[in-house]
């Protein structure tokens, strides 16, 4: 019994160990957002969203929760004889809703960031990647369609490895390595990565903004081949 118990523990631990860091980092970008500060940007730092593609989408979930707030409450309290029930159908509906404004909080406090010495690509609190200008062989404006609505996924061209970055299943940007990088992603390490692809509302602005590295290449639309989800 305690063989079969054991594998199921060492799973399990680290997904409840992600689930609370999201939770806990979710709060804290709502907080933050709350509060209007200014982003903490250094000396020649531009920022670049990304929030563009899916804020219609989200926007049209925080407003469906919202009115079903008060509907549910309705229902319970005039259906269910159980009291405590209404409190509780009550608590995960406002919790439902505040969760979501802090996905778009999140996704609006930790945008892309040009700076002078690199690029560093974000996704919500979750995903953040410093890349050095010195490790940038080219940045080309290239938007792709991709099979899945996952944030992070991997796609094998021939020999090379490519890491999606993507926001609404979608990158607008591809970022080609001088040479094989290994990146921090929220379950570990990954391989060794010869390009990585990344969404931004402003593909233009952001390569604009790129200081020392190539002219990028003129812009083309296509749909990825199949990838790995992560």
């Amino acid at each position: 019994m305690t063989e079969t118990r054991t594998p199921t523990r060492a799973a399990v631990g680290p997904l409840l160990r992600r689930a609370v860091v999201t939770e806990a980092a979710m709060w804290r970008s709502l907080y933050l957002w709350a509060r209007r500060r200014p982003l903490p940007l250094g000396p020649g730092d531009e920022p670049f969203g990304y929030l563009g593609v899916v804020k219609p989408i989200l926007g049209i979930f925080i407003a469906l929760s919202a009115v079903e707030i008060p509907i549910f409450d309705l229902i319970v309290t005039n259906v269910v004889p159980w009291r405590p029930a209404r409190w509780i159908v009550l608590g995960l509906g406002i919790w439902g809703l505040l969760w979501m404004v802090g996905l778009w909080a999140s996704m609006t406090i930790h945008p892309h960031i040009v700076a002078d010495t690199g690029l560093r690509v974000r996704n919500s609190s979750g995903i953040d990647i410093w890349i050095p200008w010195s490790d940038v062989a080219a940045l080309r404006k290239r938007h792709r369609s991709l099979p899945s609505s996952r944030s992070i996924q991997v796609e094998q061209e021939g020999t090379r490895q490519i890491l999606h970055i993507s926001v609404g299943s979608q990158t607008s940007i591809d970022v080609v390595l001088r040479r094989p990088t290994t990146f921090d992603l929220p379950r570990g390490r990954s391989v060794p990565m010869d390009e990585l692809r990344l969404y931004a509302d402003d593909p233009d602005g952001l390569l604009r903004s790129a200081r020392g590295t190539p002219a990028p290449e003129t812009d083309r639309r296509t749909t990825a081949a199949p990838v790995h989800a992560l």
